[in-house]
Formats: structure tokens, C-alpha cells, sequence
């Protein structure tokens, strides 16, 4: 049994659970998100 998961809906969550647990590091979830998202679209992994 293989279970797959894409990264991006992960990342997402776990912004969302920084930003709702503390809204204050809202610019750095939004930013960390970003860069992994643009890092793991560079390298061509979904």
C-alpha cells in the first residue's frame, strides 16, 4: 500500500495553524510558505 502526499497542501495547513495559534508571526508563516513553495516548484517536486 503506497500513501502519497503533496507538499504544498501540507505547508498550507501547518501556516494556517501558526498563523491561527499566534496571528503576531503571521508575515513570517506567509513568508516561509512562500519559499518553500517556490523552492520545491524550482526543483519540480509536487
Amino acid at each position: 500500500m503506497t500513501i502519497h502526499f503533496d507538499l504544498i497542501p501540507i505547508l498550507a495547513i501547518a501556516a494556517g495553524i501558526v498563523i491561527w495559534i499566534k496571528p503576531r508571526h503571521l508575515n513570517y508563516a506567509i513568508a516561509l510558505f512562500l519559499i518553500a513553495y517556490g523552492a520545491l516548484s524550482l526543483l519540480g517536486i509536487r
